[in-house]
């Protein structure tokens, strides 16, 4: 059975000091064991699970409003490979402080801390949704220590393509966000919109709603709540799109492979953002999955792992599915 993660999500009031050592300790879901870890980010806490296998390692990020669990279905097809999952501060079981500046760079430097905590010299970066920004951030930065980049339905700089999710909208809104603020705990209109948004928008298949909106959403139900990440977020998003747009020379000149793996069937994130994507980053591959929506990890997991498992690494020059680079390919 899956033991429940430590618990870090306490507020800054309730802790003034980093812990002295990291808490790691293991876990299990299904037949897979996990090591799991508390990683010091200054005065705060991230929670990251670990799976042993081989390297380089495979870092999962999810999006907002989401958590580690976006990535359940995907973990086991991923077996025999060193694999890292972890919640960004805010969200899920990493610490969720009162009054933190949630914006697009501070994911950066959680990313960097998780990194650095558990020695990894080379990563393979699946960034989905808004994990975007802070994964190619990141890889910018540091190119020799990326093996591989993955894009997962994500973004970073203004795409003509892209349409915000109503509740996305609603909340990012610099006109309507106050007033949706306000009245979002009323009427339990918050929750109607999450899993009327989360659940019919962007996963496909019924059971896998049942099984995993209740996963998502129960992080905005607890005390504290990541409520505050996700507002902030959300306010921070028009800044956050509009700064990222002059990195397009670094990723035209990004020198390592890069596989885009988009669900075609997301109507927001969708293909048009996908192909600019294989646009800024030339010597890029990209995989449109046809019935897949903006969790193509949830509804294909089997296929998004094998096109993980068989991107071309840094040094490698072949292609373990024959897919010639910066062709575009489809989903089975």
């Amino acid at each position: 059975m899956e033991r429940s993660p430590p618990t870090c999500a306490r507020s800054t009031k309730q802790r003034q000091e980093p812990e002295a050592a990291a808490l790691a300790v293991e876990g299990k879901k299904g037949d897979m064991e996990y090591r799991e870890h508390v990683v010091p980010r200054g005065h705060y806490r991230i929670y990251a699970r670990e799976y042993a296998g081989e390297e380089p390692a495979i870092v999962l990020m999810h999006g907002f409003p989401d958590n580690i669990h976006l990535y359940d279905r995907l973990v086991p097809h991923l077996s025999g490979r060193r694999v890292v999952v972890f919640d960004f501060l805010g969200w899920g079981a990493s610490d969720k402080p009162e009054g933190y500046p949630y914006n697009a760079d501070n994911p950066t430097r959680d990313l960097d801390a998780m990194i650095g905590h558990l020695g990894l010299k080379s990563v393979v970066l699946v960034a989905h949704d808004a994990s975007g920004p802070p994964a190619i951030d990141w890889a910018l930065a540091h190119p020799d220590r990326v093996a591989a980049l993955v894009l997962l339905n994500t973004y970073y700089g203004r795409t003509p393509a892209a349409r915000p999710p109503e509740a996305i909208l609603l909340f990012s809104t610099p006109v309507l966000r106050n007033v949706a603020r306000l009245v979002s705990g009323r009427f339990d209109l918050f929750r109607r919109m999450y899993w009327w948004q989360v659940g019919t928008r962007f996963i496909r298949d019924e059971e896998v709603r049942k099984e995993f909106v209740p996963l998502l959403y129960e992080q905005f139900d607890s005390t504290p709540s990541t409520k505050p990440a996700f507002f902030s977020l959300n306010a921070d998003l028009r800044g956050t799109m509009r700064s990222r747009s002059g990195a397009e020379p670094e990723m035209r000149a990004f020198g390592r492979p890069v596989r885009i793996i988009f669900g075609e069937a997301d109507p927001y994130l969708n293909a048009g953002v996908a192909r600019h994507f294989h646009r800024l980053f030339p010597d890029s591959e990209l995989f449109l999955l046809p019935t897949a929506r903006h969790f193509p990890q949830l509804d294909e997991p089997e296929e998004v792992a094998r096109l993980i498992l068989s991107t071309p690494l840094a040094g490698r020059t072949d292609s373990a599915t024959g897919t010639s680079t910066a062709s575009e390919g489809r989903g089975t």
